[in-house]
């Protein structure tokens, strides 16, 4: 049986000859490079909502039944500063980039940190199929544009009272139907892709010149 260097040795020896490099990434990529959504990185950042609410981790407090969107809003902004757009690049992502900056690559991801854009790679050549936190949409996807939400995901942080709520004012509201705007996640029937849904087309073009 072959030695994990021997494995290593075996896959840089594949990239190297590759002419073409397609990455799949899940949750697991992340994790690794030590964004965890449990344990002492979570303790750590939401100590007054684990209080208040309970919670036990940073994924299954995505679905708590918020009384209000103000309620809402205050934990997901800190959430999305936390696993976004207040993180940096991670050392695992910089060094998988540094591996394949030079070849012919694409990437499918379900991660919506970013990290593959922070970390350099091109976003005409990645898929986030399950959307991004750094971007909001009409909750109802009335049309079809997301919109940039650091601003007001800072600001939302700022206004946060004590009584973990955001002022009304800052609940954002879709300008063209007037519905409350949501996070750019695929949970539901509205999620919507923006021009990165030529993504498919982008993939077979990519595995056609190799024909």
């Amino acid at each position: 049986m072959e030695s994990y260097n021997e494995r290593v040795e075996k896959l840089k020896e594949k990239i190297n000859d590759a002419d073409y490099i397609l990455i799949g990434a899940g949750a697991g990529l992340s994790t690794a490079a030590g964004v965890e959504y449990a344990g002492k990185r979570f303790t750590d950042n939401f100590p007054e909502f684990i209080e208040k609410y309970g919670f036990q981790d940073m994924y299954s407090s995505m679905f708590y039944p918020f009384k209000s969107s103000e309620e809402r809003w205050a934990y997901f902004a800190k959430h999305v500063f936390v696993n976004n757009i207040g993180m940096e690049r991670t050392d695992l992502y910089k060094r998988l980039f540094n591996i394949v900056k030079d070849k012919d690559y694409f990437v499918i991801t379900t991660n919506t940190d970013d990290q593959f854009l922070k970390s350099g790679f091109d976003e005409n050549r990645f898929f986030r199929t399950q959307g991004t936190y750094s971007k909001i949409q009409c909750s109802k996807a009335c049309h079809n544009k997301l919109y940039d939400d650091e601003e007001l995901i800072l600001e939302m942080i700022e206004e946060t009272d004590e009584d973990l709520k955001i002022p009304s004012e800052l609940v954002p509201k879709c300008p063209v139907c007037g519905e409350e705007m949501d996070l750019n996640l695929r949970k539901d029937s509205y999620f919507v892709e923006d021009h990165s849904g030529m993504s498919k087309i982008k993939i077979m073009s990519i595995l056609e010149k190799k024909h």
